[in-house]
């Protein structure tokens, strides 16, 4: 799974430099919206989806899907807003000045507290 997750990052790097990145993100995180960077075949990512959309099913949330090049370089520029280097991979939450990386059933509570500003 880190090969691929590597293999991605290393395309997305390749189209971006070649000028073909989508840019209707604009590279820009906004403190007051939820990045949930997802991969379709992440397990984890559908749990964690799964919680949310049981618990909060009203929950506005950036859907960002790492295998587009636009998606990955977002993914980047939230793993350099939190110093989380290269070990980075999905489900990856970016909320404000937190984020939340995993997903596991322990997960549900970090979640749950993170999320609570962004209730209306």
């Amino acid at each position: 799974m880190k090969k691929l997750f590597y293999i991605l990052v290393l395309a997305a790097g390749f189209v971006s430099a070649c000028g073909k990145s989508n840019t209707s993100e604009q590279g820009v995180l906004q403190p007051d919206k939820i990045y949930f960077f997802y991969s379709q075949t992440c397990p984890h990512c559908h749990d964690a989806l799964e919680y949310i959309n049981k618990k909060y099913p009203g929950l506005q949330l950036s859907m960002i899907n790492v295998s587009n090049a636009s998606g990955m370089d977002l993914l980047l520029r939230c793993a350099k807003k939190f110093k989380l280097g290269h070990n980075i991979g999905t489900p990856l939450f970016c909320m404000g000045d937190e984020y939340i990386m995993g997903w596991a059933p322990e997960y549900e509570k970090k979640f749950d507290d993170a999320v609570k500003p962004f209730l209306k």
